[in-house]
């Protein structure tokens, strides 16, 4: 009963492999330094050679152009292989991602979706940690509410979707506690560091010269800002009930992980 994990490297993938391997429960992660590789299908096989579950995550999204077609023949040989169920990470409001979920339960493999509202750990961890750190949150989007998600919150999620039963063809919408805007958040973050943080709204080209201070490549940054545009709109303002319904606790809230972020020593 081993556990792949597609994107073990990454942010979710390498929480879900610390627990699980905490747990003594085998599993195993998949990406380039293993050896797996999303455009050589050559190299999709051997990772899910006697695996009998397999937690998926696709970078940068889901919903960018060509992923349902990866996504369906994943699911196909995940089918062929054997594997008993599998967990997609995915975004909420996110039409184009939702192609590719329906793709990859083409396989026929009972497969749990977990939508996901932005990652708190994204002001941390990832391409918003640099403007954190100058102070200055410059986002290509208006200051709209946000249902900020722990990632320690969705990766609990998935290891229960991954060893416990859950229901068939199950879809979770996963949200913090609270509706957050962009400024509020700035402001949480702000008391954290004890240092100030400003939101600002800029287009598209504002947003990617900011990342290159980060050096965030141009190919990388416009399709996420792009994405931005659409999604962050205000369709996600609204509290989910996921994290509860799999975790049977409340979700984190985003003043939590703004202090713990700071205490780690995260924008220092």
């Amino acid at each position: 009963m081993t556990t792949l994990i597609l994107g073990g490297a990454g942010r979710s993938g390498s929480r879900i492999l610390n627990r699980l391997t905490a747990a003594s429960l085998p599993a195993r992660p998949a990406s380039r330094r293993t050896g797996f590789d999303w455009d050589e299908r050559a190299t999709w096989a051997p990772a899910l050679h006697g695996t009998t579950a397999a937690y998926v995550c696709f970078t940068p999204d889901l919903a960018f152009p060509g992923v349902p077609e990866k996504m369906e023949a994943l699911g196909r040989l995940a089918a062929t292989k054997g594997l008993e169920r599998l967990v997609l990470l995915s975004g909420r409001g996110e039409e184009g991602a939702r192609a590719s979920e329906a793709a990859l339960r083409e396989g026929g493999v009972p497969t749990t979706v977990l939508r996901c509202s932005w990652f708190q750990q994204n002001f941390s961890e990832h391409f918003l940690t640099g403007p954190v750190r100058r102070g200055r949150l410059r986002l290509p989007a208006p200051d709209v509410p946000e249902a900020f998600v722990d990632l320690d919150d969705v990766a609990d999620a998935a290891v229960v979707a991954l060893t416990r039963t859950v229901p068939e063809e199950a879809t979770y919408e996963l949200s913090g506690p609270d509706l957050l805007t962009f400024t509020q958040a700035a402001a949480l973050l702000a008391d954290a560091r004890n240092r100030p943080v400003t939101f600002e709204a800029v287009d598209v080209q504002a947003f990617v010269d900011d990342l290159a201070a980060d050096g965030v490549p141009t190919q990388e940054a416009e399709p996420l800002a792009h994405l931005f545009t659409e999604i962050l709109d205000g369709r996600n303002a609204s509290i989910t009930d996921g994290i509860e319904r799999l975790l049977g606790r409340p979700a984190s809230p985003f003043h939590a992980y703004a202090r713990q972020a700071a205490t780690s020593g995260a924008w220092s």
